[in-house]
Formats: structure tokens, sequence, C-alpha cells
């Protein structure tokens, strides 16, 4: 079994879902490849330490400029 923050896969969902961006475009945007994002959305694999710092701060700017909302539930890592 993977081990993963709880719900990542759901976040990452969402986060993509608010912000209209394809799993190649989040990807890009995180500096990561597709098959990555695809795998923490399948729930295949969970970010690395880096990777959950650029996903967190992604979010936070995000969230700062209004484009995206996500819950409490949603942003614990």
């Amino acid at each position: 079994m993977v081990t993963h923050p709880e719900n990542f896969p759901m976040r990452v969902k969402e986060v993509r879902r608010q912000l209209g961006l394809s799993q190649e475009e989040l990807a890009h945007a995180l500096g990561v490849s597709f098959a990555t994002v695809n795998r923490w959305e399948n729930g295949k694999t969970a970010p690395s330490k880096l990777a959950m710092k650029q996903f967190t701060a992604f979010c936070a700017g995000q969230t700062h400029s209004g484009r995206l909302k996500l819950d409490n539930k949603d942003t614990n890592a």
C-alpha cells in the first residue's frame, strides 16, 4: 500500500478542477511529469518532500490570488 498524505489524490483533483487545468498543465506548473500527477491522482505514488513543497506553494499562490479556494480539510498535508 502506498503511503501518502491523507486525501492527497482528491486534493490534486480538486485543485485541477477549480483551476480548470489538465494533468499535463498542472504537471508543467509544478515542474513534474504528467505521469507523476497521474500517479498522484490515482493514489499509486506519494509526492516527494520537494514535490509536496512545490504543490503546497503553488496552491498557496493560487489561493492568495483568489483563483483557488480549498477547505481546511483539503489543505492539511
